[in-house]
């Protein structure tokens, strides 16, 4: 079975008719009783039952009248079969004495609690992400699984779980994806979510993560480890830097013969610049006046 529109009517039109059904039955019913019980005339009490009946049967079949609201969708079934739903918004009249179960279409969101899961590098982390949905199938919706809302909570956290354990926190190399990068992760996050919601009619429309951190007992490891490394590539981008312009430094001179530099005082003097270009302090310069004599 799949989803299929329900029959239905416009629902005005049939509450004016029903409503007239129903006055006019109990009027032929009391006229009929009235002329039986004077006349003693059994026709007129067989008419009058007719009448009740089909009065009895307008009744019951004002139970067919439904209304649907805007992103809201109606899953009719008459004693246990499913016999279409009613996503128009709008009052209708459908088959009477049928159970009409409320499925929300409107867009859904809410976040998964954090969850401590270790990464693909073994480091334990915690993780939550933001997940906004819709029901677009309400068959599936009602029927594939028990609690449709409660399913998509339970595979988003299985999906940031999945996700966490194949990423690292960090990405220490250029083809790796690691849980920092946003885009990425994102995209993936959402395929994934999309892939383990549509059996029950959902669409996923975005999965983003929310907080993302390493545990608290390694976080100031963690956060020491991370120093160090923007202390190391720091410290290359300055000696890369420095190497330049030193070999800059060299080659103006040479070219412009401002001074002739053997090798040794060309070593001194890369020693000295890498020392100037280099340190983390302010260096102290040194003045050389010559040797003083008595």
């Amino acid at each position: 079975m799949e989803l299929r529109p329900a029959f239905r009517m416009n629902g005005f039109l049939m509450l004016s008719v029903l409503v007239a059904v129903v006055a006019a039955a109990s009027a032929v019913a009391a006229v009929c009783i009235g002329a039986g019980a004077d006349k003693g005339n059994a026709g007129a009490f067989a008419v009058a039952g007719v009448a009740a009946l089909i009065g009895i049967s307008a009744l019951l079949a004002l139970s067919g009248l439904v209304i649907v609201n805007p992103n809201e969708a109606r899953v009719i079934q008459f004693f246990g079969r499913y016999i279409g739903s009613v996503s128009e918004p709008g009052f209708f009249w459908t088959v009477p004495l049928t159970d009409r179960r409320r499925i929300s279409l409107r867009v859904r969101n809410f976040e998964t609690q954090k969850l401590k899961v270790n990464d693909a590098d073994g480091n334990p982390v915690e993780i939550a992400a933001v997940v906004v949905y819709k029901a677009v199938d309400s068959f599936k919706a009602a029927f594939a699984v028990d609690d449709y809302e409660q399913y998509v909570e339970t595979q988003s956290e299985a999906a940031v779980r999945h996700l966490a354990t194949i990423h690292p926190y960090d990405a220490h190399d250029d083809d790796r994806t690691s849980l920092r990068d946003g885009k990425e992760i994102a995209e993936e996050l959402t395929a994934e979510l999309r892939d383990r919601t549509e059996m029950a009619g959902i669409e996923v429309l975005e999965a983003r993560i929310t907080h993302l951190a390493y545990a608290p007992e390694i976080a100031q490891a963690m956060l020491v480890r991370q120093q160090a490394a923007q202390v190391v590539a720091a410290r290359t981008r300055i000696v890369e830097g420095a190497v330049g312009m030193v070999g800059l430094a060299l080659e103006r001179l040479t070219d412009q013969g401002m001074v002739e530099l053997d090798e040794e005082r060309k070593a001194a003097m890369v020693s000295n610049l890498l020392v100037v270009l280099c340190g983390d302090r302010p260096t102290q310069p040194v003045v050389n006046t010559g040797t003083l004599y008595n």
